[in-house]
């Protein structure tokens, strides 16, 4: 076994990394639109996005984004509300946030892939005066429950030009501005940025969708500090440059590609290798047709390009480096010795946490390394699964864990004079955001972020992530709430509780969807109607894929669900005796889960490589 990198070695990168990040203050008058008008300036004709095998300059871009914000402000669009935006990774996108930072106004980045009451409260909550929204996803909100009138909010039209003409705004929209048709005859230099004057760096940029680890989705902000931080630090430890070629696969609504991938190609002059999804079959095709030197990834992704069958061109590519969280230590040194990836940066962090972890050592299987904790905001402590409480002294403090103790991490947040050190800059509800403070951990009065994800550490300060905490399992990339499933679940009229938890499948990374049913009296499961009912109510992600029928909920003394005990048995057929069910999209239904099919799960979900068509 290799020895470890000395300590002070691993704090030199980390010193770094904080050196280019903490440059950036909450006074500063500089912000997300003074860089990209900047670079647009200094190389007008350097590719900055590069899409369907078409380059956009940075000029072009910033030209685009300016007509935006003059048809936005011609409009009515102001600072005081925010602007949301409903659309899938291309260009326009790009354009579209960017109209917005130009004018101050900060955007609100709606997932794509929520439908009906869920996208109503997504809306909702922005409190927006207006949506700019794709072409692509009209038919979204137009299928908004309730309709979309009551949320007083203006829809501005993007069209999409990479793709087959569509028709018309469906009559269900009582009024689409044509964003496109209103912005082609305007002025495309800078608009002027007295508009945001008084913007500073610790406003919004951005508001982000995250679940957290309980309840709806709620908004987190993000400023324009952060976002340039960011891209700063990262892009330092990463060592980019001017010549990069950063690939971005992931949605731009998620922070890792809104926010990493971007911020860190701008703070270079770098360029974007931005696809609408993601494509294990394609991806090294397109890697080598556009130059891709890098690339942004979560965990599911690398599984993913493991599993398709191998090539001669495996490592026929320039990617040399891949930045990400969730890689995990069973697939990270195959994955690396297939593709030939020189460096692999895996970390943890989330779009709202006041601290992170980074592994920049090339440990295998840690998102991260605290050499000297007096040097970072982070600590590990004791969590009780079984409970949901932190055992405390008797002088009511925490416990930090010791090395292979698995505990929740917790960032201690600090309120240095402009500084962004370890701000917690929270979501758009003060409720949520103090539901996210853990108070008189170490000391009294002192206030601590709770990550909701648990990890461990070894004698050498190296993290791995363990599990997320709670009622939230992540699955396809995406955070599922159970609480929002099990609401979507309690509107079917046959179910009297749901209980919704994730299991682990093999060969796939994440949780995927299980739930406990308690049916009404005198009624039997009805899969074909139920399999009709979720795919209407829940985006793809969040669908259960299995169901176990209980006679009663198992609940604690305060009537909470438990779950613990569910998520142990799992859906094996040997260890459970209720009836199992598993989701079978070819047939559009639940089928009973027998050993035979438990043999065949991965396969019957579509998870194995010959079977995963969008991949």
């Amino acid at each position: 076994m290799a020895a470890p990198v000395p300590r002070e070695v691993t704090q030199a990168k980390l010193d770094r990394l904080a050196a280019a990040t903490l440059r950036h203050t909450p006074s500063q008058r500089y912000t997300v639109a003074d860089r990209f008008e900047e670079k647009a300036r200094a190389h007008p004709g350097r590719p900055f996005v590069l899409y369907e095998g078409t380059t956009l300059s940075y000029e072009a871009l910033n030209a685009a984004a300016n007509r935006y914000a003059r048809a936005l402000q011609a409009a009515g669009i102001t600072r005081g509300r925010p602007l949301a935006l409903l659309m899938e990774n291309r260009p326009e996108y790009v354009a579209s946030w960017l109209a917005g930072a130009k004018l101050g106004v900060t955007v609100a980045l709606v997932n794509t892939r929520i439908r009906g009451a869920v996208l109503r409260q997504a809306l909702a909550t922005t409190g927006a005066q207006g949506l700019i929204v794709g072409r692509e996803l009209l038919d979204a909100v137009a299928g908004v429950d309730e309709g979309i009138a009551a949320l007083d909010l203006r829809m501005y039209l993007v069209n999409d030009p990479w793709t087959e003409p569509a028709p018309q705004a469906p009559p269900a929209i009582p009024e689409v501005v044509d964003l496109d048709g209103r912005a082609a005859a305007l002025p495309s230099d800078d608009v002027d940025s007295a508009v945001r004057a008084d913007l500073r760096g610790g406003d919004d940029l951005f508001h982000v969708f995250t679940s957290g680890t309980t309840g709806l989705p709620k908004a987190a902000r993000l400023s324009h500090m952060r976002w340039l931080g960011v891209g700063d630090g990262m892009s330092a430890i990463a060592e980019y440059g001017p010549d990069d070629v950063i690939a971005c696969v992931l949605p731009l609504y998620h922070g890792a590609g809104g926010m990493v991938v971007i911020s860190c190609a701008l703070s270079q002059g770098a360029a974007v290798a931005l696809r609408r999804r993601f494509s294990a079959s394609r991806f090294w095709e397109e890697a080598r047709r556009d130059g891709v030197t890098a690339c942004q990834y979560v965990g599911e992704l690398c599984r993913y390009l493991l599993n398709a069958p191998p090539s001669p061109a495996d490592r026929d590519h320039s990617v040399r480096t891949m930045m990400g969280a969730g890689l995990g230590g069973d697939i990270w040194s195959a994955f690396q010795e297939r593709f030939g990836i020189a460096r692999i940066l895996e970390g943890w962090s989330s779009t709202e946490a006041n601290t992170s972890l980074i592994n920049l050592d090339g440990k295998v299987g840690s998102c991260g390394r605290i050499p000297f904790k007096e040097r970072h905001n982070a600590r590990l402590i004791r969590y009780d699964v079984a409970t949901d409480v932190h055992p405390r002294t008797p002088e009511g403090r925490c416990i930090e864990c010791a090395p292979g103790e698995v505990g929740e991490l917790v960032g201690m947040i600090l309120d240095l004079p402009d500084s962004g050190a370890g701000r917690f800059e929270g979501y758009t509800s003060k409720s949520a955001s103090d539901r996210k403070i853990l108070r008189d951990v170490f000391r009294p009065g002192d206030r601590w972020y709770r990550s909701g994800d648990l990890l461990v550490h070894d004698a050498d300060g190296y993290f791995t992530f363990v599990d997320r905490i709670g009622d939230t399992f992540r699955w396809k990339s995406e955070n599922v709430s159970t609480q929002e499933v099990a609401e979507a679940l309690g509107s079917f009229a046959d179910i009297a509780i749901a209980n919704v938890y994730g299991v682990a499948v093999p060969g796939a990374e994440g949780r995927a969807g299980m739930a406990a049913l308690v049916l009404r009296p005198g009624v039997a499961f009805d899969g074909p109607r139920f399999h009709a009912f979720t795919a209407e109510r829940l985006p793809s992600y969040a669908l259960p894929l299995f169901i176990r029928l209980v006679a009663a909920a198992d609940t604690t003394t305060t009537f909470k669900l438990r779950k613990v005990d569910l998520q142990a048995q799992g859906y094996d057929p040997a260890r459970v005796d209720d009836p199992l069910f598993l989701r079978d999209d070819a047939a559009c239904t639940y089928v009973p889960l027998t050993r035979e099919r438990y043999a065949q799960v991965a396969t019957i979900l579509g998870l194995t490589s010959s079977s995963r068509r969008g991949a």
